[in-house]
Formats: structure tokens, C-alpha cells, sequence
């Protein structure tokens, strides 16, 4: 960022810079484990594609491990090794994040993914 972005108020930077500094700053105490809840929720498309490079950029570098939760089913594949699915607050499935997205086991894993406009089951 800028030098000029020291001046600025938390509410003076775009949604996109919001995530990247928040980032930035749970990075600056150099964890191995990073939590990222729903990081790219309020952000349009175009910015959420920069901010999931930029954590996959980050996981390489850092040898970051990275608990990423979602509702968004398409960036939940994107990002993850492994898929947990949790409805009300009991966990339904853990597993693959491929076979989950092509032989999910549970039926509300595999409701959650009928119901998803942008992913289907992936016959096999």
C-alpha cells in the first residue's frame, strides 16, 4: 500500500484493501495455523479471486495451515484439501475435498450441493 494509507481511517479503504490488511496483520505475529472466517463474503467477484490467490500465495510461502469456513460452496473447492460439513453444530462429514464434491456420504452434504446453483454432483 501506499505511504498515504497511513493517513487514512479504517472506513476510508475499499472492502478488498479491509481484507488484505487484516490479513496482513494476523500474518505479522507468523502463525502456522491461520483462520479465515467467511473472508470473502462481502467482496465481488473480481476482488474475491484476488484475495483467495492471495491466500494461496501465502499458505505456499508461509507453510500456512488454514482453517478456511464458508457458506460458498465453489470457493470452499478452490481453496480446501479436505471439506468438513457441519449442521447444527454436529459434524455430518469429513472427508477429501474431491470425493466430497464428487461422493459426498451424507445426505445434507449431498442436499447442500444439489442446492447450490454453480455445482452439481460430478458423475464419475
Amino acid at each position: 500500500m501506499p505511504q498515504r494509507a497511513m493517513l487514512k481511517y479504517p472506513h476510508q479503504f475499499s472492502g478488498g484493501q479491509r481484507q488484505r490488511i487484516a490479513v496482513a496483520r494476523a500474518l505479522v505475529a507468523r502463525p502456522e495455523f491461520l483462520i479465515c472466517d467467511e473472508p470473502t463474503s462481502a467482496l465481488d467477484v473480481s476482488i474475491q479471486a484476488q484475495i483467495l490467490n492471495l491466500l494461496k500465495d501465502l499458505q505456499a510461502a508461509f507453510a500456512l495451515s488454514i482453517l478456511f469456513i464458508s457458506h460458498n460452496l465453489a470457493v470452499v473447492r478452490q481453496m480446501s484439501d479436505r471439506v468438513v460439513v457441519l449442521k447444527d453444530g454436529r459434524l455430518v462429514e469429513s472427508e477429501d475435498v474431491e470425493i466430497f464434491f464428487t461422493k459426498p456420504k451424507n445426505a445434507y452434504s449431498r442436499k447442500l450441493l444439489e442446492e447450490t446453483p454453480s455445482l452439481r454432483l460430478i458423475p464419475t
